[in-house]
């Protein structure tokens, strides 16, 4: 996470934006902006991977392109962006607390670590890692219940689900049969899949970078990088961290998806796992493993470019 404008002769690690360099108004403002282009651009992708993890063994769409073809058929690309609308609506806040939560918390994870004298690597993945997994920690409040709607709409009429008008519709719905509670199905299971995902991801980005600089032979006494190259190994580094972060924790999202939007009969964790390992065994699991590695590599590229960039353009002048 190196600027342009604040690389020097040292190791790349000590290049990075803090949160005290940051203009906080502009930050927040150009960051939803930013955010919202990322979320049009890959959401579709979420919607082929939720449709694969709740197909039942009788469906007849079980694999990604299948599933494009069938919403292609029946509703064309509006279809590809049901639940949109609702996601958008709960994104900004969402970003916003998890943006507030991840650069505070890196900060001080920093400052914790570096007395244990790490490796640059080490230390970049046990402050990123915490980081991440406690900004996912204070978003989930606001980002499970969005998750339920959204993925109601996303498979609605699909392997028997119900149909709706709207995310209101599905709201309205939530709160008849299963009161406010019914807007966190599944946020144990959220819980535990996220906030590990989140770690595992910020912690392989922090600790690839370095390791790639290091590959590269970058070292302190050698002339900064320069932008290009600087976006390349943020790139890359988003790849290798969507990459193990989605072969991680895609069997709990599964659970977690199929709980969340679950008939009328509200199935157990344990139903759900019986279910999965009688349709098609233990690779059950890892129904959608595809759309997910991608979704994360490409959301992971995309999100980290685009947030590396905007630290850049809201650097406050030195």
């Amino acid at each position: 996470m190196a600027a342009a404008s604040e690389a020097s002769a040292q190791p790349i690690g000590a290049t990075e934006i803090n949160w005290d360099k940051l203009d906080k108004t502009k930050f927040y403002v150009v960051g939803a902006g930013l955010f919202t282009g990322v979320t049009v651009a890959l959401y579709p992708v979420s919607v082929v991977k939720t449709r694969l993890q709740v197909a039942t063994s009788e469906s007849v769409e079980r694999n990604a392109l299948s599933v494009i073809k069938g919403i292609w058929k029946a509703d064309g690309v509006p279809g590809l962006y049901r639940g949109f609308g609702t996601v958008i609506t709960g994104a900004v806040p969402t970003r916003v607390i998890f943006m507030t939560a991840l650069e505070t918390t890196k900060v001080a994870a920093f400052k914790l670590v570096e007395p244990f004298k790490f490796s640059e690597p080490t230390q970049a993945a046990l402050a990123n890692g915490l980081a991440g997994m406690t900004a996912s920690l204070f978003s989930q409040t606001i980002f499970v219940p969005i998750d339920v709607v959204s993925q109601r709409l996303m498979v609605q009429g699909y392997s028997g689900h119900a149909r709706y008008t709207g995310g209101m519709d599905v709201a309205r719905q939530i709160l008849k049969t299963d009161g406010i509670r019914g807007f966190y199905r599944g946020f144990g299971l959220s819980i535990m899949t996220y906030s590990p995902s989140s770690a595992v991801w910020w912690a392989s980005y922090g600790s690839s970078q370095r390791l790639i600089w290091s590959f590269l032979g970058h070292g302190s006494d050698e002339a900064p990088p320069s932008v290009g190259k600087i976006m390349s190994v943020q790139a890359t580094g988003g790849i290798i961290a969507g990459a193990t972060a989605s072969f991680i924790t895609t069997p709990l999202d599964t659970i977690k998806t199929r709980l969340q939007v679950g008939h009328e009969k509200r199935p157990t964790t344990s139903e759900v796992v019986k279910s999965l390992i009688r349709d098609d065994g233990w690779k059950g699991f890892y129904r959608g493993l595809g759309p997910r590695f991608f979704s994360m590599s490409a959301w992971g590229t995309s999100m980290i470019l685009a947030y590396e960039y905007l630290k850049r353009v809201c650097a406050k002048d030195e």
